[in-house]
């Protein structure tokens, strides 16, 4: 008897045994399914943001873009102050050399891995260095862009933003021996906006809003200073619009060469806006001075200050069709990230006492303007 309950004991241990093991075989299972599924769905998910990211790219690109029409509809340039200057200096540098590239090359290629995007110096850092280290290693530029997305669009849209500040010009240099010179170089032939030894303070205003008139966004970048500053023509270019503006005041607007960039240069000053041989249809050179800060405008009346704070209201306009010059096609950038590079180079100018206009010191020559100039009726430019 005590044998036929020990046996019965056994197999009930045995089956217990055996069901306990079931069961969590069972939950393991299970809980390795619910894994799987979890990254499954995991892996979708990724995947899933990944043709979104596409998906946004591809509706940007269109929006910039139309099939009916071959000319970009939008720019957003989000160029860091960093990026400029490392693209710039490699370019400066290693001009006339096998392993040159230029600026506009570099960052078009930089944010076609970025999407446009550059508020990381390291990943910018990055990338610059990996298109010279290929370059250097006999790489041929139109190899490595060839599937590269995007980089024919940034390419483009760059070299408007850009285009016209770098380059061969001579300009005047003090020697040794104390006796000025014109000096061959390539480099940077913009200036900045502010003559240099003036004060002024500025922040990123760009798309701030503004009421005078309508409701509408701040097109342009503003620089605080003194009445009477002397105002620069960042880039060579001929006067496009010369005259008073209810909402900018006195303002001039210079195209350039290429005419792709329009400079808009607002609220000049009172009484005395501009240099008095200035007139629609001038060449002016990189770093001549063109007007004085002021604060005239939100006014009908000509002359009126009617702005609070002396400013400079400085604007980049983008034209890649006439038909974006006007209207709801304008293209205008943020400058504040090319302003602060600009400041590199500033224009040196002086005062006559008698007149009491400023000039710039240093004269220069580019070759961009001695072409404009050379056609007459310049019925090769728009």
């Amino acid at each position: 008897m005590r044998r036929i309950l020990l046996v019965n004991l056994l197999i009930l241990s045995v089956f217990a045994s055996v069901s306990y093991w079931t069961a969590e075989r069972e939950k393991l299972e299970a809980a390795m399914e619910s894994r799987v599924e979890i990254s499954m769905e995991r892996e979708t998910e990724i995947f899933r943001e990944g043709i979104d990211t596409e998906e946004k790219q591809e509706e940007d690109y269109a929006a910039a873009e139309s099939e009916t029409d071959d000319f970009i509809k939008w720019v957003d340039f989000d160029v860091s102050k960093f990026a400029l200057s490392e693209a710039y200096e490699y370019d400066r540098d290693s001009y006339g050399t096998d392993a040159h590239i230029s600026w506009i090359d570099l960052l078009a290629w930089t944010a076609a891995y970025t999407g446009g995007v550059f508020d990381n110096d390291r990943t910018v850092y990055s990338c610059i260095q990996e298109l010279k280290e290929q370059i250097a290693a006999g790489e041929e530029l139109e190899t490595l862009t060839a599937e590269l997305p995007y980089y024919s669009y940034y390419q483009e849209a760059y070299a408007a933003v850009l285009g016209g500040m770098v380059g061969e010009y001579e300009i005047e240099e003090v020697g040794e021996d104390g006796g000025v010179s014109m000096v061959k170089k390539y480099g940077l032939k913009a200036f900045h906006p502010i003559a240099k030894g003036f004060p002024y303070t500025d922040y990123d205003d760009f798309g701030v809003s503004r009421s005078y008139g309508y409701e509408r966004q701040h097109l342009g970048h503003d620089m605080m200073g003194q009445t009477g500053t002397p105002i620069i023509a960042v880039e060579s270019g001929y006067v496009e619009a010369l005259g008073w503006n209810q909402y900018g005041g006195w303002r001039i607007g210079i195209r350039s060469f290429d005419g792709l960039r329009y400079y808009y240069y607002a609220h000049l000053r009172q009484g005395f806006p501009w240099q008095p041989d200035l007139e629609e249809g001038s060449v002016v050179l990189a770093g001549d001075v063109i007007g004085y800060m002021g604060h005239t405008g939100y006014s009908t009346t000509e002359d009126t200050n009617n702005i609070d704070e002396t400013h400079l209201h400085f604007g980049m306009q983008l034209i890649f069709d006439e038909s974006q010059k006007e209207g709801n096609g304008e293209i205008w950038i943020d400058c504040y990230q090319i302003i602060g590079f600009l400041y590199r180079q500033q224009s040196e100018v002086k005062r006559d006492d008698e007149t009491k206009v400023w000039r710039r010191v240093y004269q220069m020559k580019d070759p961009a303007a001695e072409s404009y100039e050379r056609t007459k009726d310049f019925s090769m430019y728009p």
